[in-house]
Protein backbone atom coordinates (compact mmCIF):
# COMPACT_ATOMS: atom_id res chain seq x y z
CA UNK A 1 0.00 0.00 0.00
CA UNK A 2 1.80 3.15 -1.31
CA UNK A 3 1.50 6.51 1.05
CA UNK A 4 0.73 9.78 -0.36
CA UNK A 5 2.22 11.48 2.19
CA UNK A 6 5.13 10.33 0.94
CA UNK A 7 5.00 11.77 -2.91
CA UNK A 8 6.13 15.69 -1.59
CA UNK A 9 9.17 14.26 -0.10
CA UNK A 10 9.96 12.48 -3.25
CA UNK A 11 9.30 15.54 -5.64
CA UNK A 12 11.57 17.49 -3.23
CA UNK A 13 13.97 15.44 -3.42
CA UNK A 14 14.15 15.20 -6.91
CA UNK A 15 14.25 18.95 -7.55
CA UNK A 16 16.94 19.42 -5.49
CA UNK A 17 18.96 16.65 -6.73
CA UNK A 18 18.35 18.06 -10.19
CA UNK A 19 19.57 21.00 -9.21
CA UNK A 20 22.52 19.54 -7.81
CA UNK A 21 23.50 17.67 -10.90
CA UNK A 22 22.71 20.66 -13.25
CA UNK A 23 25.30 23.16 -10.58
CA UNK A 24 27.96 20.23 -10.69
CA UNK A 25 27.81 20.13 -14.33
CA UNK A 26 27.52 23.93 -14.86
CA UNK A 27 30.86 24.05 -12.56
CA UNK A 28 32.63 21.22 -14.45
CA UNK A 29 32.28 22.86 -17.25
CA UNK A 30 33.74 26.20 -16.22
CA UNK A 31 36.78 24.05 -14.74
CA UNK A 32 37.29 22.33 -18.23
CA UNK A 33 37.00 25.55 -20.37
CA UNK A 34 39.08 27.10 -17.42
CA UNK A 35 41.74 24.58 -18.36
CA UNK A 36 41.72 24.43 -21.64
CA UNK A 37 42.20 28.06 -22.09
CA UNK A 38 45.19 27.57 -19.27
CA UNK A 39 46.89 25.04 -21.94
CA UNK A 40 45.62 27.33 -24.58
CA UNK A 41 47.98 30.37 -23.57
CA UNK A 42 50.59 27.87 -22.03
CA UNK A 43 50.85 27.00 -26.10
CA UNK A 44 50.44 30.25 -27.48
CA UNK A 45 53.46 31.70 -27.15
CA UNK A 46 55.68 29.29 -29.00
CA UNK A 47 53.05 28.60 -31.94
CA UNK A 48 52.90 32.10 -32.21
CA UNK A 49 57.33 32.71 -32.31
CA UNK A 50 56.65 29.01 -34.96
CA UNK A 51 54.74 31.08 -37.22
CA UNK A 52 56.78 33.85 -37.02
CA UNK A 53 60.14 32.07 -38.06
CA UNK A 54 58.04 30.59 -41.05
CA UNK A 55 56.76 33.09 -42.40
CA UNK A 56 60.17 35.16 -41.84
CA UNK A 57 61.58 32.36 -43.81
CA UNK A 58 59.76 32.97 -46.66
CA UNK A 59 56.61 30.60 -46.46
CA UNK A 60 53.46 31.75 -46.79
CA UNK A 61 50.70 32.56 -44.63
CA UNK A 62 48.60 29.30 -45.29
CA UNK A 63 51.59 27.07 -45.80
CA UNK A 64 52.94 28.27 -42.40
CA UNK A 65 50.09 27.49 -40.90
CA UNK A 66 50.16 23.71 -42.22
CA UNK A 67 53.71 23.53 -40.72
CA UNK A 68 52.92 24.47 -37.16
CA UNK A 69 50.10 22.36 -37.28
CA UNK A 70 51.79 19.23 -38.44
CA UNK A 71 54.81 20.24 -36.10
CA UNK A 72 52.80 21.06 -33.04
CA UNK A 73 50.80 18.88 -30.30
CA UNK A 74 47.70 20.18 -28.42
CA UNK A 75 44.95 22.70 -28.24
CA UNK A 76 46.39 25.30 -30.32
CA UNK A 77 47.30 22.62 -32.85
CA UNK A 78 43.67 21.66 -33.22
CA UNK A 79 42.95 24.85 -33.45
CA UNK A 80 45.27 26.10 -36.46
CA UNK A 81 43.77 22.78 -37.94
CA UNK A 82 40.23 23.93 -37.83
CA UNK A 83 41.88 27.08 -39.30
CA UNK A 84 43.41 24.96 -42.30
CA UNK A 85 40.17 22.56 -42.62
CA UNK A 86 38.33 26.16 -43.56
CA UNK A 87 40.75 27.08 -45.20
CA UNK A 88 40.51 23.90 -47.80
CA UNK A 89 36.94 24.09 -47.84
CA UNK A 90 36.95 27.47 -49.69
CA UNK A 91 36.66 30.01 -46.85
CA UNK A 92 39.06 32.85 -47.66
CA UNK A 93 42.05 33.00 -45.27
CA UNK A 94 41.20 36.37 -43.79
CA UNK A 95 37.42 35.07 -43.13
CA UNK A 96 39.24 31.85 -41.52
CA UNK A 97 41.52 33.82 -39.47
CA UNK A 98 38.31 36.25 -38.10
CA UNK A 99 36.50 32.95 -37.41
CA UNK A 100 39.68 31.33 -35.42
CA UNK A 101 39.56 35.54 -33.51
CA UNK A 102 35.78 34.92 -32.43
CA UNK A 103 35.67 31.07 -31.52
CA UNK A 104 38.98 31.27 -29.43
CA UNK A 105 37.84 33.48 -26.42
CA UNK A 106 41.18 34.55 -25.52
CA UNK A 107 42.37 38.34 -26.21
CA UNK A 108 45.63 36.95 -26.69
CA UNK A 109 44.72 34.97 -29.88
CA UNK A 110 42.10 36.90 -30.82
CA UNK A 111 44.39 39.57 -31.60
CA UNK A 112 46.86 37.58 -32.70
CA UNK A 113 44.09 36.04 -35.29
CA UNK A 114 42.75 39.33 -35.93
CA UNK A 115 46.20 40.74 -36.87
CA UNK A 116 47.32 38.50 -39.12
CA UNK A 117 43.89 38.22 -40.85
CA UNK A 118 44.52 42.18 -41.34
CA UNK A 119 48.12 41.39 -42.63
CA UNK A 120 46.35 38.83 -44.91
CA UNK A 121 43.71 41.18 -46.00
CA UNK A 122 45.92 44.44 -46.94
CA UNK A 123 49.00 42.65 -47.86
CA UNK A 124 51.64 44.23 -45.51
CA UNK A 125 54.24 42.36 -44.27
CA UNK A 126 52.98 39.33 -42.03
CA UNK A 127 56.73 38.35 -40.76
CA UNK A 128 57.24 41.85 -38.88
CA UNK A 129 53.71 41.95 -37.65
CA UNK A 130 53.82 38.12 -36.49
CA UNK A 131 57.29 38.72 -35.04
CA UNK A 132 55.66 41.81 -32.81
CA UNK A 133 52.61 39.47 -32.35
CA UNK A 134 54.65 36.63 -30.78
CA UNK A 135 56.79 39.13 -28.62
CA UNK A 136 53.41 40.29 -27.29
CA UNK A 137 52.19 36.79 -26.42
CA UNK A 138 55.92 36.22 -24.41
CA UNK A 139 55.23 39.37 -22.96
CA UNK A 140 51.77 38.63 -21.92
CA UNK A 141 52.93 35.06 -20.58
CA UNK A 142 55.54 36.59 -18.44
CA UNK A 143 52.91 38.80 -17.44
CA UNK A 144 50.47 35.70 -16.25
CA UNK A 145 53.24 33.95 -14.73
CA UNK A 146 54.63 36.82 -12.35
CA UNK A 147 50.45 37.63 -11.14
CA UNK A 148 50.56 33.90 -10.56
CA UNK A 149 53.66 34.25 -8.48
CA UNK A 150 52.17 37.34 -6.53
CA UNK A 151 49.02 34.86 -5.81
CA UNK A 152 50.94 31.85 -4.55
CA UNK A 153 53.08 34.15 -2.68
CA UNK A 154 50.20 35.42 -0.59
CA UNK A 155 49.01 31.20 -0.41
CA UNK A 156 52.43 30.45 1.32
CA UNK A 157 52.11 33.10 3.67
CA UNK A 158 48.87 30.99 5.34
CA UNK A 159 51.15 28.00 6.75
CA UNK A 160 53.54 30.85 7.91
CA UNK A 161 51.00 32.83 9.67
CA UNK A 162 48.55 30.38 10.93
CA UNK A 163 50.87 27.52 11.96
CA UNK A 164 55.15 28.67 12.35
CA UNK A 165 54.24 31.92 13.94
CA UNK A 166 52.43 30.43 16.75
CA UNK A 167 54.28 28.19 17.49
CA UNK A 168 57.56 30.62 16.93
CA UNK A 169 55.04 33.06 19.60
CA UNK A 170 55.06 30.05 22.00
CA UNK A 171 58.62 28.84 22.55
CA UNK A 172 59.39 33.05 22.59
CA UNK A 173 57.05 33.33 25.70
CA UNK A 174 56.48 30.09 27.27
CA UNK A 175 59.79 30.48 29.21
CA UNK A 176 58.23 33.78 30.38
CA UNK A 177 55.36 32.11 31.64
CA UNK A 178 56.89 28.85 33.46
CA UNK A 179 59.67 31.66 35.02
CA UNK A 180 56.95 33.54 36.32
CA UNK A 181 54.50 31.59 37.69
CA UNK A 182 57.63 29.61 39.46
CA UNK A 183 59.10 33.06 40.81
CA UNK A 184 55.21 34.07 41.66
CA UNK A 185 53.79 32.42 45.05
Amino acid sequence: MQSPGRTVPLLVLCAVSFAAGVLLRENRLTAQVAERERRLMAQFPTVAELLALAVGAGEGPVAALDRVAVRCRGEMADEIGRVLADIRTGTPVATALDAWAARSGLPAVARFAEAMAVAVDRGTPLAAVLHAQAADAREAGRRLLIESGARREVLMMVPVVFMILPVTILFAFWPGVVGLNLVTP
